[in-house]
């Protein structure tokens, strides 16, 4: 599975948790201490925001580790709010166009963990997504179709019920194709002003997640597992939450109240 990070506060530079620390996620691509496989090297990708409404993303195919540009481009970005993630792929190919974040206007996304039965339910969910939605379908991972239907669902004025309408809908076709894989989503999405983030399964048992306040106040940090040793003040966030984050506060709520 994947692994990600999501922040939003103070201006930072990218490589402060990026490449940094630790356990960077540059260290997790190859020695994860929480994901299913320790070795997430099917492509990475950076998400950010500056001095336009819609955010800017680089993706690409080679191993976080591996990879000089992202070195760079982490050491020179300095960002409010920016996504990082480094791919291990749950069966779709290894292709630039399936590399996280996804994003469609000022909305990005991106995810860690699988819906069950991903190639007989394909189809069904495809053709769930409106045309006007569909032209920005460019891979072929279930993360990018979730992304879609949630912003069909309504994420631009009701981000909880736009993923709680998503998550049902794809869950009744997996009942309807008698799918008995789980349904798992930890993920994270912003419209550039707040950051939010699920952690949910079927099964109850979703991927990692956890945040972190910096000392200093100046920003908050969600993560799929910590940047350090793991007891510099990290929460994991419960099974089943639906994670609002803003400038001051990170808050949760139990994603089935929402529901």
């Amino acid at each position: 599975m994947c692994r990600w990070i999501a922040y939003l506060g103070e201006p930072m530079f990218l490589e402060d948790f990026v490449t940094a620390p630790q356990q960077s996620l540059i260290v997790q691509s190859r020695s994860s201490k929480e994901a299913r496989s320790a070795v997430n090297g099917d492509g990475f990708g950076l998400g950010w925001y500056a001095d336009r409404a819609e955010p800017g993303i680089f993706r690409d195919v080679r191993p976080a580790w591996s990879d000089e540009n992202l070195l760079s481009l982490a050491r020179q970005i300095k960002s409010r709010l920016f996504f990082a993630h480094i791919r291990a792929s749950t069966g779709t190919a290894t292709t630039r166009a399936n590399c996280h974040p996804f994003s469609v206007g000022r909305w990005m996304f991106m995810h860690n963990g699988k819906i069950g039965g991903w190639d007989t339910l394909r189809r069904r969910i495809d053709s769930a997504i409106p045309d006007e939605l569909f032209k920005h379908r460019l891979g072929t991972t279930d993360s990018e179709a979730l992304f879609l239907l949630m912003l069909a669902n309504g994420l631009d004025k009701d981000p909880a019920g736009a993923v709680s309408r998503t998550l049902a809908m794809i869950e009744e076709q997996m009942r309807q194709l008698r799918i008995e894989e789980p349904l798992r989503v930890t993920a994270a999405f912003s419209n550039g002003e707040k950051v939010y983030a699920l952690r949910y399964a079927s099964t109850g048992k979703p991927e990692t997640l956890y945040t972190r306040q910096r000392r200093d106040n100046s920003g908050r940090l969600l993560v799929s597992e910590p940047l350090d040793d793991g007891r510099d003040d990290w929460l994991a966030v419960p099974p089943q939450s639906f994670v609002e984050v803003t400038r001051d506060h990170v808050g949760w709520r139990d994603f089935r109240a929402v529901a």
